[in-house]
């Protein structure tokens, strides 16, 4: 990923806020003809210190199913339209439409997973995790022949990152009074991605990218 200097966030936490808003990834490998494969999936992420492993499952039909070694997984944050017209100082030279965004890069090994009792384990913590998110208390029935019989057509996996890149564009190479014209203009767009943009440029503001 390309990330001029004003862009970079080495504070993990930044990964962390992406993974906690939206952990439904985009994940490439290159197959046995080098093109590309890509799956979009949703994922279970933990981190410890500087230790990270996320966990996911692939529909066992899909050619990326069951790939092991490399892979590059992308991480999506809020983004949004910038309008020049929304800069203090926009009769200035050089200012043009842009796009602020947040978003992360890894790169690590995959490991596939193909035990029962580890993929239970796995469609566990991911029903968990999104079940909470929506109020409810959905569990995998372990006892339940029709649910586990399912777990023929998955393939699970472990991915544990070795390198990672955060992105945060979030108007850090721009005066303070056009950062904070930018924030007031998202807020008051009306769209909720604007909106979630505009907090994670206060936040930005309010804590530094790297570090940590």
């Amino acid at each position: 990923m390309f990330i001029p200097s004003d862009f970079v966030a080495t504070d993990l936490t930044w990964l962390d806020r992406l993974l906690a808003r939206d952990a439904f990834v985009t994940l490439v490998t290159t197959g046995s003809d080098g093109l590309p494969q890509v799956t979009l999936l949703p994922v279970v992420y933990r981190r410890d210190g500087e230790d990270i492993l996320i966990e996911g499952h692939w529909a066992r039909p899909n050619p990326q199913a069951g790939h092991a070694g490399p892979a590059l997984m992308l991480v999506h944050g809020p983004h949004a339209y910038l309008s020049p017209g929304w800069y203090p100082d926009k009769d200035s030279a050089g200012r043009v439409p842009t796009w602020n965004y947040a978003a992360a890069e890894l790169r690590g090994a995959l490991e596939p997973v193909t035990d029962p009792a580890e993929l239970m384990d796995m469609l566990d913590a991911l029903s968990a995790v999104n079940e909470a998110s929506v109020g409810n208390d959905w569990r995998l029935d372990r006892d339940d022949l029709r649910q586990t019989r399912m777990l023929k057509g998955i393939v699970g996996f472990r991915f544990r990152p070795s390198q990672v890149q955060i992105k945060l564009k979030l108007s850090q190479n721009h005066p303070e009074a056009n950062q904070l014209s930018v924030i007031d203009a998202l807020e008051g767009s009306g769209s909720p991605a604007s909106q979630d943009l505009a907090q994670w440029m206060r936040q930005v503001r309010e804590q530094p990218a790297t570090g940590g």
